[in-house]
């Protein structure tokens, strides 16, 4: 994502470290933060819950409970109310900024949507709830798409553009619920197995990767009817349980194509795949190379080092 150079050329550069533009709307306010030089533990916080996403640049954020890490670009950070920021800008320079947008966005819009999706969306153990720590993630396709467009928004002079940034905003609140509870139930399956239905089928997947994986052998495990498992399972992760499979197959691809003596022909099926051209296609997909072509420039990678 990058900051339009309409916006940019009509901001004022006041400050070279942590220059702040800043436009409001009913239920959020839009910060631009810009820093031209390197500096060292630079403070900010703000009242309401804020989403910061990287732009351009690198910051190392040292947050409370939290080990200092590099934020980079397409990467995004929920923090609660008042909740103390120290920055560093290792790399800033005057023809190559840091750029960071900071959203705060009221807790009433917040909670309005929570109850919404309680109400229409119920989660399968437990209720809807939103962060209320530090939470670092990836952005996906969909919320980088949104937060361009609320960008957009805020800069615009329409008439009806806080009624469009509503509906945006209970989007993207939505789509970090559901990006919140994915982290949890992938990256914690071992400890909530026992007692979250969707962990426990994420573990058993999986453990289960080499085997004919079908929606009614999963929806069974967990007793709901296939089309209740699929309608949940792609409400709170956010991804169809098929798409999820084939993602976590080709993991393990990628896993065991560094091995230079793997053939394709044993790599495909140890992932469960029966057709290799499928498998080809699949693995093309998402990670841009053919496996024949990802193994040879790992291969080639290892060479050199």
């Amino acid at each position: 994502m990058k900051i339009d150079n309409s916006i940019l050329k009509n901001r004022r550069l006041e400050t070279l470290v942590e220059n702040q533009t800043s436009y409001s709307l009913r239920s959020a306010e839009m910060h631009i933060f810009e820093t031209h030089q390197t500096a060292d533990k630079v403070l900010l916080k703000f009242r309401h819950p804020v989403l910061a996403s990287m732009v351009e640049g690198k910051k190392v954020m040292h947050l409370d409970k939290m080990t200092a890490f590099e934020f980079l670009p397409g990467e995004s950070l929920i923090l609660p109310p008042d909740e103390l920021m120290c920055i560093d800008f290792p790399e800033a320079k005057m023809e190559k900024p840091t750029r960071c947008l900071a959203m705060t966005i009221s807790e009433d819009k917040i909670q309005d949507t929570v109850n919404l999706l309680n109400e229409s969306h119920q989660k399968t153990d437990g209720e809807w709830t939103f962060t209320n720590y530090n939470f670092h993630f990836t952005n996906d396709i969909a919320i980088q798409q949104i937060l361009h467009r609320l960008l957009f928004l805020f800069t615009e002079n329409h008439p009806s553009k806080d009624v469009f940034a509503d509906f945006m905003l209970q989007e993207l609140i939505i789509r970090i619920l559901q990006t919140e509870t994915k982290k949890i139930y992938t990256e914690k399956t071992m400890q909530l197995s026992s007692s979250h239905r969707l962990a426990f089928i994420i573990e058993y997947i999986r453990n289960n990767l080499d085997k004919n994986l079908t929606i009614k052998e999963l929806s069974d495990k967990v007793y709901m009817s296939e089309s209740n498992f699929h309608r949940v399972f792609k409400n709170e992760l956010n991804i169809s349980p098929v798409d999820f499979i084939n993602n976590e197959r080709i993991k393990l691809a990628v896993s065991l194509l560094q091995n230079p003596n793997k053939r394709i022909k044993d790599v495909y099926s140890q992932c469960g795949y029966n057709s290799l051209s499928y498998f080809i296609r699949m693995f093309k997909r998402l990670k841009r190379l053919s496996p024949k072509e990802y193994q040879t420039q790992i291969i080639t990678e290892l060479g050199k080092a």
